[in-house]
């Protein structure tokens, strides 16, 4: 079994012990280090490379965002492959979180959300997919997408064939891959290459990044 390396970034003490006994519980996952500010927790992740980082959003010295953001730029310099960022919140449509999402996070999950959430969030977020904390998906996606004016589609968008620009659409309004099959007749196969496609033409990180998208560009 290959372990998850789970990197935690929070500024409140006991909350980091408590997140580390959940991790160290679980044979899939081991802890792969912490850090009590966004700068520390760029610099533990450079260093540490581990594949999932929970990321606070308000921290001193360097916030969440600014984190996520140097944290995807250096793995994107040195050429390694970049950690899944979770951001953690205290509310369920939170502004700064939003913006995360759009630093290039993979979604986020209350603070008070059940253990066994955020360990599946963890996992989830580690396969390539993306996780937001439940009852919030369209109006945190909404408000991302209001956070820049609308513009037109780029022309990367003009790439994309007939068929992905259906499956884009339906990505875009939150529906799973084996929705997507059953909806369109196709294999969940198909669907996944499908979003894999549409994700790389349009330079998106994941699905949460696609709908953002089709909200500032009216898709």
């Amino acid at each position: 079994m290959t372990e998850i390396r789970v990197c935690l970034v929070d500024d409140q003490a006991l909350f980091r012990a408590g997140i580390r006994m959940l991790i160290e519980s679980q044979p899939d996952l081991s802890f792969a280090g912490e850090a009590a500010d966004g700068a520390a927790g760029a610099a533990l992740a450079n260093r540490s490379r581990p594949d999932v980082i929970l990321m606070d959003v308000r921290m001193p010295v360097l916030d969440g965002i600014a984190a996520t953001e140097r944290i995807l730029a250096e793995a994107d310099r040195g050429g390694y492959p970049a950690p899944r960022v979770l951001v953690l919140t205290t509310f369920d449509l939170d502004e700064n979180a939003a913006r995360a999402i759009r630093a290039g996070a993979s979604g986020f999950v209350l603070k008070d959300a059940d253990p066994e959430f955020l360990l599946a969030a963890i996992r989830t977020v580690h396969q390539g997919n993306a996780v937001i904390a439940a009852n919030a998906t369209r109006n945190l996606i909404a408000h991302a997408g209001r956070g820049s004016e609308r513009s037109p589609a780029p022309p990367a968008w003009a790439e994309l064939t007939p068929r992905e620009r259906e499956i884009f659409a339906l990505a875009a309004k939150g529906l799973s891959n084996s929705e997507i099959a059953a909806s369109e007749y196709l294999s969940e196969a198909t669907v996944k290459t499908h979003v894999s496609r549409i994700l790389a033409k349009l330079g998106l990180r994941d699905r949460v990044q696609l709908v953002v998208f089709a909200y500032e560009h009216e898709l």
